[in-house]
Formats: structure tokens, sequence, C-alpha cells
């Protein structure tokens, strides 16, 4: 299997734990909060089959990965949500979005962790790290790309969402702080301003997206 190949599946397989993990923090954090509805469902869990959405999570990700995207792109099933059963329906809303983003960034900080850890093993480690070592056959290898992929991909899922365009989680949070009038028409924009966001987003991707990578490059560098 060559080295591109090798990166493919590691892409693939850290996209869809980090859509598994995003999907079950959102259902987890509503059923805390008073909504079973996704708990009902099965969406507690971290199997991807509950959470894959065939185009978003296979079809596009793969599409974009043999195509050489200039990024990873998928989605899982939307976790269902129903604010009625929320007992605070404003905070309880906010921490139920902001909960998908949040367990992405909780993974790459656990991959940093991992990446600190082979760091500090042996120079070898260090240097695979830091990108100074040559591939080899060393065990440390697949689980240093596979770190790198889990770290950025979880950034990227992480910033992607809380951009405050319907219907991604970052929209969940600002519609509570606009004028009713302002919200109706807010809430109505809907998939017309994800479809907007994949025509002229890259911009804006990277711009929420980069105070994480600086931030966890930061952390890389001093390991």
């Amino acid at each position: 299997m060559s080295q591109e190949t090798v990166q493919i599946v590691f892409q693939f397989i850290a996209l869809v734990f980090a859509i598994s993990v995003h999907e079950a923090a959102h259902a987890w954090t509503a059923n805390r909060c008073g909504d079973p509805t996704a708990r009902l469902l099965g969406r507690i869990t971290l199997n991807p089959i509950k959470h894959a959405d065939p185009v978003g999570t296979v079809v596009l990700p793969l599409l974009a990965l043999f195509s050489h995207f200039g990024f990873l792109v998928g989605w899982g099933k939307p976790t269902p949500v129903d604010p009625r059963h929320f007992k605070n329906p404003v905070w309880d809303d906010i921490k139920t979005s902001l909960a998908g983003p949040i367990s992405n960034l909780l993974v790459a900080a656990g991959a940093t962790v991992v990446l600190a850890i082979i760091s500090a093993t042996s120079p070898m480690g260090k240097a695979l790290v830091h990108g100074f070592a040559p591939m080899s056959s060393s065990p440390l290898v697949p689980i240093t790309v596979l770190m790198y992929e889990l770290l950025y991909i979880n950034i990227l899922l992480a910033a992607f969402n809380v951009i405050p365009i319907p219907p991604l989680d970052g929209s969940h949070v600002l519609r509570h702080f606009l004028p009713e009038g302002a919200r109706r028409i807010y809430d109505m924009v809907g998939m017309f301003g994800l479809i907007l966001l994949f025509v002229v987003g890259g911009p804006v991707i990277n711009f929420f997206m980069r105070p994480f990578v600086l931030f966890f490059q930061f952390i890389l560098a001093r390991i």
C-alpha cells in the first residue's frame, strides 16, 4: 500500500471518527438538558453507522480525498433535537449546539497529548512529530500520521461548525442574540447559507480555523 493511499485511509478514518464524536456530543448534551429524542434513536454512541450520511460521510469525503480537493469536507446526519423538552430553552440550545465543536477540540487536544508522548519517547519520535524524520518501518510512523490527521480534521470540523451561518452550530448561538424579526429572517436562510458557504466560503472557513490551528501549532512546536 502506497504512502498516499495510507494517508487517504487515515484521513477518512479520522473524519468518520470526528463526525461520530461531534454528533454523539450533541445527543449526549441534549439528553442531559432534558431532551431524550436523540438518545431514544440510539445517537449517543460512537458507532459511525448511527451518524453516517451516505453523501456527507461517504461520497463527498472520498471524492475530496481522491480528487485532491483543497480540504476534506463532510458531515453526518443532523442530531434530532426538540427544544420544547429543554429546561432552559435558550441556554440549553446553546450548550447542545456548542457541544459538537467542543468535543472535536477535545479530540484534537487528545491527539496533541499523544504526539507529545511520542515526541518524548525517543529522538526518533521527536523527529517524527516535528517532521524531520524520513518515513520508516517504525510503528511510531502510522501512529504519528493518524494523530496529525485526527488533530487537523477535528480542528477543521470544529471551526467549520462554529461559523454563524444556518444550519451550522454557530447559528444556534447567534440567533438567540438577534431581535425577533431578524431571527425569523435568519432562520429562513436555512440550507441556502450552507450552499453559499461552499461556493465562496474558503476564506471564511480559513478565518475561523486559523486561530485553532495556530494554537495547536504553538503547542506542538514546544513539545
